[in-house]
């Protein structure tokens, strides 16, 4: 049984939302090379906290 490649580690695109905020911070999460931990981890925070914002938009 074969893994799946990563869609990262070939270097594609990370999926669109059709959200310009979202699908910015997706892909500042994608172009943080893969050793770097703390820029990672800060890049998933801020996708995070994007993601918050506009879900706390829905409520109302």
């Amino acid at each position: 049984m074969s893994e799946q490649p990563d869609a990262a580690a070939e270097g594609e695109a990370p999926p669109e939302t059709g959200d310009i905020v979202i699908d910015s911070a997706l892909g500042d999460l994608a172009a943080v090379p893969e050793d770097d931990l703390d820029g990672r981890l800060a890049a998933g925070e801020e996708v995070q906290r994007t993601l918050r914002s506009r879900l706390g938009d829905l409520g109302g």
